[in-house]
């Protein structure tokens, strides 16, 4: 009986050292699919001190992912160059693009968030016009660079870890598509560009942002409330072309003449970024009457960087049938509209969506 005790004892001390011995599983790191598209962040310049005046969009995205070998200590990460531009040439068309191909990721269950790199001049927009359409709840985050990556202290490594750190936290789910830059995540549909220049400029000057990175994790300090990604309407599965809608700048002396320059050309919607709360001098509002029988939809935005166009503030909206952009900046309230097109023409409908989204 010792005998047999003794032999059970020796197999059990076996087994603990055998577990014992046997390596620690590390946890599973999240896949994150990394979208290149060019920008500032894949530019290069002269001389190590070249922050203006640099080309942009000349590396390629395993160039970037290679620079930042850290990465891989938050994610496995796979690059993929959708396109190769500087973001002023963005156009709705590569909105398309780039959205229907963020859905084929997030639809595998082998992708668990998207890092979307691009240039800071159009960035705000394409964000939001994904915050619309983006059909998953999985992370989508968008990030660029102030300086390009020849540099001194180039800004675009840290912002890429961070963004795929972002894009592969649980945290990150359900928040719509966010902006990350300079250590600050912020909400597409919030976030602006205010300075031409400097690394901090991507901002939510109202509103403030989401939260912050610290040391490659993701603190949140609160939420948005209005409607995005797969609580959204709007589908562009069928949609091969974009309604076109320009955006008339007010100011003293402006006149009709872009108003009706944006009619001849064939618009289906006009934002007029007007002065103050969205004001609209004689001329112009005549011109958008004008433009308006023609079933042109008119949305009042304002030219100033915040507050709210009040629906028949300025303007009898009621009586003029016109849409209020509530506190969306002129370029943002074109990309609802340029969507909103796409389901109706009808103008107390549109107002509904400026509500929700």
């Amino acid at each position: 009986m010792n005998t047999r005790l003794t032999q059970l004892a020796a197999g059990v001390l076996a087994t603990v050292f055998s577990v014992a011995a046997q390596p620690a599983r590390e946890p599973r790191l999240p896949n994150v699919a990394i979208l290149a598209t060019g920008g500032t962040i894949a530019g290069t310049g002269a001389t190590s001190t070249t922050t203006v005046g640099y080309k942009a969009a000349t590396l390629g995205v395993d160039a970037l992912i290679a620079a930042v070998p850290e990465l891989a200590r938050v994610a496995h990460v796979s690059g993929e160059q959708v396109f190769q531009i500087a973001s002023e040439n963005m156009t709705p068309g590569h909105w398309l693009q780039l959205a229907r191909r963020v859905n084929e990721l997030l639809a595998r269950d082998d992708v668990d968030g998207v890092a979307i790199t691009h240039g800071t001049d159009t960035l705000e927009e394409t964000a939001y016009f994904l915050d619309l359409v983006v059909k998953r709840s999985k992370p989508v985050v968008l990030v660029g660079a102030m300086r390009p990556s020849t540099s001194l202290s180039a800004d675009g490594p840290m912002n890429l870890y961070n963004a795929v750190a972002l894009a592969a936290s649980p945290d990150a789910a359900g928040r719509g598509v966010m902006v990350c830059m300079n250590d600050q995540i912020n909400a597409a549909r919030d976030v602006t560009k205010t300075n031409t220049a400097t690394l901090d400029t991507f901002r939510a000057p109202e509103l403030g942002p989401l939260g912050v990175m610290e040391s490659g994790h993701p603190t949140f300090y609160r939420t948005t409330t209005r409607l995005h990604t797969s609580a959204t309407e709007f589908d562009i599965g069928p949609i091969q072309e974009l309604p076109k809608v320009g955006i008339v700048l007010a100011y003293a002396g402006s006149g009709r003449v872009a108003i009706d320059a944006m009619v001849a050309a064939g618009v289906r919607g006009i934002v007029h970024a007007g002065t103050g709360n969205g004001s609209l001098s004689t001329d112009a509002k005549a011109a958008l009457v004008e433009a308006r029988s023609k079933g042109i939809v008119v949305v009042r935005a304002s030219r100033v960087p915040g507050g709210t166009v009040a629906r028949n503030g300025e303007a009898d909206d009621d009586a003029l049938d016109f849409v209020a952009a509530d506190n969306l900046s002129p370029q943002k309230a074109r990309v609802l509209l340029t969507l909103a097109l796409t389901r109706t023409a009808d103008t107390h409908e549109i107002q509904g969506m400026f509500r929700r989204y």
